[in-house]
């Protein structure tokens, strides 16, 4: 095995994924970086993380939404650090309306990218970490995998399909090494949820400042939002030795939202 571990977090240039993919690059895993974004954020990003946390950093541009270019994503990182240890699905999209004015298009791509680029990363990933009798899989659900809101049919429908695959997943790997869990954030003020505030004040009828204050944090005791860093964090330490036996688990980050 590698002299480091390496990691792929999916959806990594900005929000949670990459708050994950920093603080894994800091417990000192080489790493891949993906996603969109302005191609000099990225770059700038990239060598950052890599300066600072003293490991080798290299970002792939896969679409998340064609299996081809995934099994590649998972081809060329395990060319690159001769292994995939970490494998964190994180990439994600959100739409809000109301059901029958929900575009089928959005329920696709939604289902895409949230959900089935999961099992495509999986799949690709899975045959050498089980070889190898170790692996760590990481799914970003969410909350709304666990409970619903109006308006989000499609985002539901997948982290609800993201928790399921995980539960599957945890049961194929558990006599080879390896772990599947998901974790399930609150509201993170990542620009995707703050990308929802607009459509959600339009679907309620509100504005955007009671959306804030009426909706996303009114969901969690703590009135706080969840911060990447907690995610992070948490993210790190399902992928270390110390959480061999935490497997097939939706772990909430959610500020006491479940709770109710």
């Amino acid at each position: 095995m590698p002299d480091r571990q390496s990691a792929i977090v999916t959806g990594s240039t900005s929000g949670i994924g990459l708050g994950i993919a920093e603080a894994l690059a800091h417990s000192g895993m080489n790493l891949t970086l993906n996603g969109f974004g302005d191609s000099d954020d990225i770059e700038a990003n990239r060598t950052r993380i890599a300066s600072e946390a003293g490991v080798d950093v290299r970002y792939d541009g896969a679409d998340m939404t064609k299996p081809d270019e995934i099994r590649r994503l998972v081809d060329d990182a395990t060319t690159a650090f001769g292994t995939v240890d970490v494998l964190v699905n994180n990439a994600g999209i959100q739409h809000v309306s109301p059901i029958e004015e929900f575009p089928e298009a959005k329920w696709d791509a939604i289902l895409a990218i949230n959900l089935s680029s999961s099992f495509h990363t999986i799949k690709a990933a899975f045959p050498a970490m089980k070889a190898r009798k170790f692996g760590r899989i990481i799914n970003l659900a969410s909350a709304h995998g666990l409970v619903a809101s109006p308006y989000k049919s499609a985002y539901v429908a997948a982290k609800h399909g993201v928790l399921g695959l995980t539960k599957t997943i945890a049961l194929e790997g558990a006599e080879h090494g390896v772990t599947c869990n998901a974790i399930c954030p609150g509201y993170v003020k990542t620009p995707l949820v703050e990308a929802q505030i607009p459509d959600t004040a339009k679907a309620r009828g509100m504005t955007e400042e009671e959306v804030v204050q009426n909706v996303l944090l009114a969901a969690q005791p703590t009135k706080q939002f969840v911060t990447v860093e907690q995610v992070g964090a948490l993210a790190v330490f399902l992928a270390s030795d110390k959480a061999a036996s935490i497997t097939g688990t939706a772990i909430p980050v959610d500020g006491g939202w479940v709770a109710q």
